[in-house]
């Protein structure tokens, strides 16, 4: 704007000053603010200052003329910078509430984060009234408040800004750090100080000076005073909000996330539970935060990975069996790879100064909770005994009188009485359900690692063990050579025969890979008789030997290629299963494929996959990362081989010499050369990484998605041939449908699952559990609701397989068809 121009633009808007017309001066300020690129110095800089200068009344007028603007669509993308520029200065001054937090939240929805600019003039706005003397408005501290919230805005300048304005300790807002502030007022002088502490954790480490200065907290404090407060603070840190923050259309979810104010306080928190005297309560507090602290968060990944490691590090400290057991089931819980290496750490660090193995640790690290037998514990408790047992795979509290009555809640003179023991066996029961669920995962995982047991440790440590044995017992294991299992007595082969060993014999995990068809088919015959339900897929699992189309190509397998995945789902499950999958985005970058590392065997195996689509309509997610993949080869390298990488969005893999400092040939292994038992265990990950995530399962995408691209595939997988999984689905449900109450009208025929109904009849997919309706094939969508209650199919042979229930759900509503009530489905029919 020339000299002239701008000495007549500000002598008009201040006539407008002069004369009151907030309306003319709105319209004035945007056209100057969008010529000036929102710059107010110069002859601008009088501007700002006549503003300043004006009543109360005026001021907030002109507040809502600016904000009405952009709310009726006038001048939207001009007002955006002139509202925050000039907002603070149009609420100058004025009483605490009378800019209404309404208004302000309007102005931040149309200004806050519109650019780094911006948040440079909102800072040195506030920070200029503060040094000024002047206070500022409390729903202005609102608007500063969700600017920290922003992805941009999490910076130290501003976080102590907030804390300079609001409160010198924390931030409120967070149900953790509300009680902490009033624990600080109860405690007085010392409650203070103590957060004052807390928030110095800002290294990765508590230092030697820190670790002294909590330490004279707790004595001027108490022990047990402070362990019950920190408590309270940590079993907090999963809740909700208390004061609920605006976020954007699109953007992550802030209310999810840590407030960036508080975390260091907090993680001084974790270090200084540490400190206290060490109690289950306290290690069992550290391990939730560290979950809590991982949990996922759209648009954003693990919630806060600083806090887990905090807890990772405080857990380490804490010289316990219930911390050390904590580390171990964490272990086996983490899929984020920074804190599964901390954990890693921790456990081979605790293993060397027990001059123990890191496997053996883990195990020895597996504690009762109050079981002093297999999968019971009796604890009296007045006239009552508090009764702990495993059932089924899960922990039951009961509770028995005197006189022999079973009652599923403790009497009122228990509650009365013992409160503080009947909360410890509550939490005895929830921690015995996580370790069983932590037993059952590492087991499943020692087919690939190789591990063996003397006879004797693996009586002590798993069979006779009165948590791990109730998932022992479940279990075929290989002693001294002999395949043998729990029958409810003691060890037997499957014709009832007792098994001896010496107390040296080697013991190992039964595998059907490489045993006689007629070994495996009896052990399968002998859990379903005896109802025996395992804690995974063993006896039932699925083998994948070596195909001819396999032995044709070499070098890879094509078994599992041409398939669409959800890419995030599949990440997540990758994660799971020990596999390293990094998620694409859809920029000029190269990605190695999925990958999972087989120390034991010297080997790397490698799932080949690719993005698919680009900028068309639901192809990425609002990151830019693809939603779908499309699968290709599985291939396996020497371990240390030069890594393969491609473009994201296709191109051939090719190894990576450039990055490699390796020696290693980098030609994949000829697929005859990879030991039955690695080929068939990496297959069924892939198998089940295509079964779960494939789009095929999904019964809205019978369009195919995105202008149809994927109808043929979505058909083809919905309806085809059936996975190795399926097929063994398909043989369970051969000898569990004549059980059921409906099986006068249910047949397993093929590749599907054929239900009578009264109205038509129908055909259920023992693959994606899609539905047609005969005799013309016409698709049947029923869609389960997440977290509903599938039909319950009785005793199964093994856990894990979700899509039985579901099968049999859909079988059970279809052979009633004349009930069915839900709109959706009686229009189909």
């Amino acid at each position: 704007m020339a000299t002239t121009q701008e000495r007549d633009a500000v002598r008009r808007v201040e006539d407008r000053i002069a004369d009151g017309d907030m309306a003319g001066l709105a319209r004035d300020l945007v056209r100057i603010g969008t010529l000036a690129g929102n710059r107010w110095d110069g002859e601008r800089a009088r501007i700002p200052r006549s503003i300043g200068a004006l009543t109360t009344d005026r001021r907030k007028e002109l507040a809502d003329t600016l904000v009405r603007r952009f709310q009726n669509g006038t001048d939207t993308e001009q007002v955006r910078g002139v509202v925050m520029t000039l907002a603070g200065i149009a609420g100058r001054g004025l009483p605490d509430g009378e800019l209404s937090v309404e208004r302000l939240r309007r102005i931040d929805e149309l200004g806050t984060a519109y650019s780094l600019h911006t948040y440079a003039e909102l800072i040195s706005l506030a920070r200029g009234e503060l040094d000024a003397g002047r206070g500022l408005p409390g729903p202005f501290t609102a608007v500063l408040r969700r600017t920290m919230t922003d992805t941009y805005a999490h910076s130290p300048e501003l976080a102590a800004l907030l804390r300079r304005i609001e409160h010198p300790l924390l931030n409120p807002g967070e149900a953790w750090a509300d009680r902490a502030l009033a624990d600080a007022e109860r405690l007085g002088d010392a409650g203070g100080r103590l957060l004052e502490h807390l928030r110095t954790a800002t290294s990765a480490r508590p230092t030697a000076k820190w670790r002294q200065a909590a330490a004279a907290l707790i004595d001027e404090i108490g022990p047990g005073e402070l362990e019950q407060t920190v408590l309270g603070w940590l079993r907090l840190t999963g809740a909700p909000r208390t004061l609920t923050l605006y976020t954007r259309p699109g953007w992550p979810d802030h209310n999810a996330l840590f407030d960036p104010c508080n975390t260091d306080a907090l993680r001084g928190a974790a270090w200084l539970a540490a400190q206290l005297p060490a109690s289950p309560d306290i290690a069992r507090a550290l391990g939730a935060l560290v979950e809590t602290a991982l949990r996922k968060v759209p648009g954003v990944g693990a919630r806060a990975p600083k806090i887990a490691g905090a807890g990772v590090t405080a857990l380490s400290a804490c010289q316990s069996e219930a911390a050390l057991a904590e580390l171990a089931r964490l272990s086996v819980k983490v899929t984020y790879k920074g804190t599964l290496k901390q954990l890693g750490a921790a456990l081979d660090a605790r293993a060397q100064e027990l001059g123990l193995g890191r496997e053996d640790v883990e195990e020895l690290a597996v504690p009762a909770h109050g079981l002093t037998e297999v999968g019971r514990g009796e604890q009296p408790l007045g006239d009552t005994t508090a009764v702990l047992g495993v059932h089924g795979g899960k922990a039951a509290l009961t509770w028995r009188t005197a006189a022999g009555k079973e009652l599923g809640s403790p009497p009122a003179a228990v509650r009365r009485d013992f409160p503080d023991e009947v909360r410890r066996l509550r939490a005895a029961a929830k921690d015995i359900d996580k370790m069983l669920t932590a037993c059952s995962e590492r087991l499943d995982r020692q087919f690939l690692a190789r591990r063996s047991w003397t006879y004797r440790a693996w009586r002590e440590r798993h069979l006779d063990h009165p948590l791990a044995g109730t998932v022992a017992r479940r279990l075929v294991w290989l002693v001294g050579g002999t395949p043998a299992a729990f029958d409810g007595t003691d060890l037997r082969t499957v014709d009832g025969d007792p098994v001896c060993a010496a107390a040296t014999a080697p013991v190992e995990l039964w595998h059907p890979v490489g045993r006689p068809a007629a070994e495996v088919a009896a052990w399968r015959e002998w859990l379903e008789t005896k109802q025996v339900t395992q804690p995974f897929k063993q006896a039932h699992r699925e083998v994948y030997p070596l195909t001819d189309a396999e032995r044709a190509t070499g070098t890879y397998s094509n078994r599992f290629a041409g398939h669409v995945l959800r890419q995030h789902q599949f990440n997540a499950l990758a994660a799971v299963r020990g596999w390293t999958a990094r998620l694409r985005l859809c920029v000029d970058d190269s990605y190695p494929p999925a990958f999972r590392e087989l120390p034991e065997w010297g080997l790397r195996a490698e799932f080949w996959v690719e993005g698919i689509g680009g900028r068309e309509e639901g192809d990425l997610t609002g990151a830019g990362a693809y939603t779908r993949i499309s699968t290709d080869q599985v291939r396996f390298h020497r371990l240390g081989a030069p890594a393969n990488r491609a473009h994201a969005g296709g191109g051939d893999y090719r190894p990576d010499l450039h990055r490699s400092r390796s020696g290693e040939p980098h030609d994949p292994l000829p697929l005859t050369e990879i030991p039955e038992l690695v080929l068939s265990e990496v297959l069924r990950d892939v198998d089940l990484f295509v079964g779960v995530a494939s789009i095929g399962n999904d019964p809205t995408w019978q369009d195919g998605g995105p202008r149809g691209r994927h109808r043929d595939y979505w058909a083809s997988y919905g309806f085809g041939e059936l996975s190795q999984t399926a097929e063994t689905r398909r043989d369970l449900l051969a000898r569990l449908v004549p059980r059921l109450a409906i099986a006068d009208r249910c047949t397993v025929d093929g590749r599907f699952l054929r239900v009578r109904g009264d109205r038509h009849r129908y055909r259920v997919h023992l693959g994606s559990g899609n539905v047609l309706i005969d005799p013309h094939e016409r698709y049947l969508c029923i869609v389960p609701e997440a977290g509903a209650a599938t039909a319950d199919p009785g005793a199964l042979p093994f856990e894990g397989d979700r899509m039985i229930s579901v099968i049999l759900s859909k079988a059970v509503l279809l052979a009633r068809d004349t009930e069915i009530t839900d709109p959706t489905i009686l229009s189909q029919l």
